[in-house]
């Protein structure tokens, strides 16, 4: 037993302390306790692990405190401690894996574990949903190169976003290729098993699990928090990012205007914040949106025409004074934007005037009026141009005759 490299126990209804024993196994790089009632903490002898990469005790009942000896596992690359009951704050937690935090952990799932305190900075794939992180985004997140998927959902955060999420390089770049992926990028195989990395994210409004294709995904989440101020247009930076969801906040001004920039975009979800001004036309060039809600802001004017846009359902419109398909109500004048039209454009805030068709109506006034107006208020003219009419038919006719 002494050379176990793989103990996967989930799934059964374990409602002990985690035993002693398990820690015994000096070779064992996979473990996995999820999905049991273990109760009691975690025992500081998890330290003679020194070998283990993954480690899975989510959906347990574990709690206390996380012990230091965590700093001795030199090649861990995940740890998955979600729906627990911790009794640390989060900067806590993370110093007792500040050893191999920065250089080597992958992955750190602590989702719906009702952890508290300020949130800090650090990791590649943060999943830090459902808790009670309060304040600011710290900027330091934003020194997180690497980072791919960042999910803050359904905290109390506050402030405002930071501009230097521009910083997440991973999420810029357009291929889907990240050096420090390498162990999940493909399925790992272990004689006959095949152990697969997964995540729970909520994406297109739908929780769905990436598996195989986990490397591949770039998203963000800050849904359902208190964040004010305006989306930053450095977001537009991230032109990779395929899922952006800043729903349920008090996010204010204008969507940025250069959000067409992010080509990559699958899903937008902007719903049930104060946005303001109208959709910016660069949004019909995201030829891969499949997924858009806007709905519940103070949009204005006329959703623009585009192949996709018409054809989304109604619904993430709604709760704005926008006009056009998919929505039933029609534009008028009035709503039409320059922004949104191929004609036209906006110059010092005014619309520019096209002087052709303002030049052609004024020459047929003109040319109207100049003709027939005489006739209609002066009798003799009349008759003088009408004596003129058949003088000439009468000339014409004689030439015709000869």
């Amino acid at each position: 037993m002494t050379s176990l490299s793989h103990l996967d126990l989930s799934g059964n209804n374990f409602n002990s302390s985690v035993p002693n024993w398990l820690y015994s196994f000096s070779r064992l790089e996979f473990l996995n306790l999820g999905g049991n009632n273990l109760q009691g903490t975690i025992s500081s002898v998890i330290g003679n692990l020194t070998s283990v990469i993954s480690i899975d005790l989510s959906l347990n009942k574990l709690g206390g405190k996380l012990p230091r000896s965590l700093d001795n596992l030199c090649n861990l690359r995940e740890i998955r401690l979600s729906s627990n009951k911790w009794s640390q704050e989060i900067s806590e937690i993370l110093e007792s894996l500040s050893g191999y935090l920065s250089d080597r952990l992958e992955i750190l799932d602590l989702s719906d574990s009702q952890l508290h305190g300020h949130l800090t900075d650090e990791l590649w794939i943060l999943n830090l949903h459902s808790n009670n992180f309060h304040g600011q985004i710290p900027k330091e997140l934003c020194a997180l190169t690497s980072l791919q998927i960042l999910d803050l959902s359904h905290n109390k955060l506050s402030g405002a976003i930071p501009g230097c999420v521009k910083n997440f390089s991973a999420m810029a770049a357009k291929n889907n290729s990240n050096p420090g992926m390498s162990f999940f990028q493909l399925n790992v195989y272990y004689g006959e098993t095949v152990l697969l990395e997964s995540e729970l994210l909520m994406i297109k409004g739908k929780a769905l699990e990436y598996s195989t294709i986990l490397h591949l995904v770039k998203c963000i989440d800050f849904s359902k928090n208190n964040l004010s101020g305006e989306i930053p247009k450095e977001i537009t930076n991230l032109q990779g990012l395929q899922s952006l969801n800043l729903s349920y906040n008090l996010l204010i001004e204008s969507i940025p205007e250069d959000i067409g920039a992010m080509g990559s975009l699958e899903s937008i979800d902007f719903s049930m914040n104060q946005l303001f001004g109208q959709i910016p036309s660069s949004i019909s060039s995201l030829t891969f949106l499949n997924c858009l809600n806007l709905s519940n802001n103070n949009l204005t004017g006329k959703i623009p025409l585009s192949t996709q846009l018409q054809s989304f359902n109604a619904s993430g419109f709604i709760g704005n004074k926008l006009c056009g398909l998919p929505l039933s109500n029609k534009c008028t004048i009035d709503d039409v934007d320059p922004n949104n039209e191929n004609k036209g454009s906006k110059h010092n805030g005014e619309l520019e005037v096209d002087w052709f068709f303002v030049i052609l109506a004024l020459g047929f006034v003109v040319g109207f009026w100049g003709v027939r107006g005489p006739l209609l208020l002066n009798k003799q003219w009349r008759i003088m141009y009408f004596q003129f009419l058949d003088h000439t038919r009468y000339k014409l006719k004689s030439l015709v005759l000869l």
